[in-house]
């Protein structure tokens, strides 16, 4: 090998810091929200970044219930569930997603745009929806973050 090259530096997992991030959703638009949140569980704003390493940070969500959809979402975008048994097949409508679990909406617009897979899994146990501006995690000072 010649001396000129240098070797790439690849991250491990005992060396990443997760920081915190706090995110309030009130009136901000689900989908341009949901990719902020996507690329801070990913890690994609850090100079460490490697795709096939889960160096992304926890994000508290807050006030899911007031975020904002726009056009006629709340009335046609369906949600979809199937128990793989006949007859098992369940559709929510967004409006009324918003309405008994705004937390299951803010989690699924999340985790359909991490990794598929094992790596993606992992993502999305650091993140943290919660309904009102009420949550238990101010000992881990998270860092308040505008969503757009």
């Amino acid at each position: 090998m010649k001396s000129y090259m240098s070797k790439t530096f690849l991250p491990k997992t005992k060396d990443i810091q997760h920081a915190w991030h706090l995110v309030d959703v009130e009136g901000k638009t689900l989908g341009r929200m949901a990719t902020q949140v996507a690329l801070l569980l990913r890690g994609k704003g850090k100079t460490e970044f490697t795709p096939h390493v889960d160096a992304g940070d926890h994000v508290v969500v807050i006030n899911a219930a007031k975020v904002a959809v726009t056009g006629k979402k709340l009335t046609d975008k369906e949600y979809q569930t199937y128990s793989g048994y006949p007859g098992g097949q369940k559709i929510f409508i967004l409006g009324d997603m918003l309405k008994k679990k705004p937390e299951e909406v803010i989690r699924r617009a999340v985790k359909g745009m991490l990794p598929k897979g094992i790596l993606g899994r992992r993502m999305m146990k650091r993140l943290l929806v919660y309904k009102s501006n009420e949550h238990p995690h101010q000992a881990q000072k998270p860092v308040g973050l505008k969503a757009s």
